[in-house]
């Protein structure tokens, strides 16, 4: 049975004191840890804010292995329906395939002295199922249909996590768009002030993306998520002729497609799921990004939720530091830099490349990580987000001028042509710029423009409530939308 540990915690307040070289030690270093947490996922100070408790039970390193004795445990069944192997031996096999029951020790042991992946784990199982049953173990497999069908359970549970997180944020921003369809903000081009709009015309664009994002996690699935079970070359020789049963029947057990041949050197899938995670992720980033803008206090047109005792500073006491959501774009990045990784695996020789698969050991779970993180982050973000309407409207207000002048230019157009309307109000808004004068006082002045409008007419003009356009229809047709997609989602998982 294994005798791995994690490493123990530091118990010692000895100071430290440098070598010869300059370097810091303490009296605890020699012994006291075993050097296993060296990616930043795995830390046990800082890995939930780059992976979640499921990504990490998802990913573990143990938990790896569990996934392949299962396979190997529905394949020993499935060849015992089809009478490839005793059903006496594939039930002793499906029994015995516990990963606590494994010397993980000698397990690792036999990686090293073989430099195979797979043998020390086979030859440890073999050793748990006993000398008879364990010789019908991995009966005409080889070791990337094991490893690959693990994976794809992996991405599996990573998915399943993913549209249920996906399915909160949803609803979340349908909640944020309906209460402020109409609320009045300052729409921005370039970082610049543009037109108003309704908030929720902003947050139902967060929730359009979101939503073509779920179609393309569901409509990958089936492309996705498949078995491999095809054998050294991929031509099932191994299975005396039942190959393709074999394929159905364990596909079946598993709950994964069955594809049309092998795909072991083929990894356009693995490139898909990868891609769709780091865009998932990218869109996160981009509302994680306007948030944190926007929560500017200069700006101050949202407010993220904030408890006595979160600290921003070691310095300054006052800081309230937007860290979710610069969290959020931490993990967006990441998982954007997974994709070249994953492409790079698609360059696989001939029949089989181990490159590609070792290669994808590392963007596939961390890619997997970085989007459940970014996903749990950003629930919690959008749980305490706050709009602060009265600030929101007082900064459209401030530039009331400069927000009004396509209305103005479109109601001018009746009067003097579209493009003459056009260069008379950019004369005009950019002298009251520059003069730091009413564009309206300017207008009202104006020889050609002065006498064309009413005073009531430019009252309504100059109010930017008025010019919310679409916003509000735009906002209740998405979130229609979108409640009729969460009430599909609640009635498939009833079913």
């Amino acid at each position: 049975m294994s005798t791995l540990t994690l490493p123990a915690a530091r118990a010692t307040a000895t100071p430290p004191t440098p070598d010869t070289t300059g370097t810091m030690h303490t009296e605890a270093d020699a012994g006291s840890c075993t050097h296993e947490r060296g990616h930043i996922t795995d830390s046990r100070f800082y890995g939930h804010i780059y992976a979640t408790e499921t990504s990490r039970e998802i990913f573990c390193d143990v938990c790896r292995f569990q996934s392949w004795l299962d396979v190997e445990a529905q394949l020993a069944l499935a060849q015992a329906e089809l009478g490839m192997i005793p059903q006496w031996a594939a039930d002793r096999i499906a029994d015995s395939a516990r990963v606590h029951l494994l010397d993980l020790d000698g397990v690792r042991a036999e990686i090293r002295r073989t430099a195979h992946s797979l043998i020390g784990v086979l030859r440890a199982f073999q050793t748990v199922c006993g000398p008879e049953a364990g010789e019908f173990i991995h009966f005409g497999t080889t070791t990337q249909d094991i490893q690959d069908t693990g994976q794809v359970l992996a991405m599996k549970r990573v998915l399943d996590n993913l549209q249920q997180l996906i399915t909160g944020l949803v609803a979340r921003l349908v909640e944020i768009s309906e209460e402020h369809a109409a609320t009045v903000v300052l729409g921005r081009t370039h970082a610049q002030p543009a037109l108003p709009i309704g908030f929720g015309l902003k947050a139902s664009g967060w929730i359009d993306e979101l939503l073509r994002h779920a179609e393309r996690v569901e409509a990958m699935r089936p492309r996705v998520l498949v078995l491999q079970l095809f054998g050294g070359a991929g031509s099932m020789a191994g299975f005396d002729g039942r190959g393709p049963e074999l394929l159905e029947r364990l596909a079946e057990r598993l709950g994964l497609s069955v594809p049309d041949t092998g795909w072991h050197a083929a990894r356009d899938r693995m490139v898909e799921y990868v891609s769709t995670l780091a865009m998932v992720s990218g869109t996160l980033g981009r509302i994680a990004d306007e948030i944190r803008t926007l929560g500017r206090p200069e700006i101050g047109e949202v407010q993220e939720a904030w408890y006595l005792g979160k600290v921003g500073s070691s310095t300054m006491p006052h800081k309230r530091n937007p860290e979710g959501c610069e969290q959020i774009v931490v993990m967006a990045r990441l998982a954007a830099a997974q994709v070249g990784t994953a492409l790079t695996a698609m360059g696989g020789d001939h029949e089989r490349d181990g490159r590609t698969l070792r290669m994808e050991w590392v963007c596939v779970p961390d890619v997997s990580h970085y989007t459940l993180t970014a996903c749990e982050i950003t629930t919690r973000v959008l749980k305490g987000l706050s709009v602060r309407s009265e600030r929101a409207l007082a900064n459209v207000l401030s530039v009331r001028d400069q927000v009004a002048t396509e209305s103005l230019m479109l109601a001018f157009a009746g009067h003097v042509g579209k493009q003459s309307a056009h260069e008379r109000i950019y004369q005009l808004i950019q002298q009251g710029i520059s003069e730091q004068r009413s564009l309206r006082e300017l207008i009202e002045a104006d020889e050609e423009l002065g006498a064309v409008l009413t005073a009531q007419e430019l009252d309504v003009l100059f109010d930017p409530a008025q010019y919310l356009g679409e916003s509000v229809r735009l906002t209740h047709r998405v979130t229609e939308r979108a409640r009729a997609w969460l009430r599909g989602r609640a009635d498939a998982a009833a079913a």
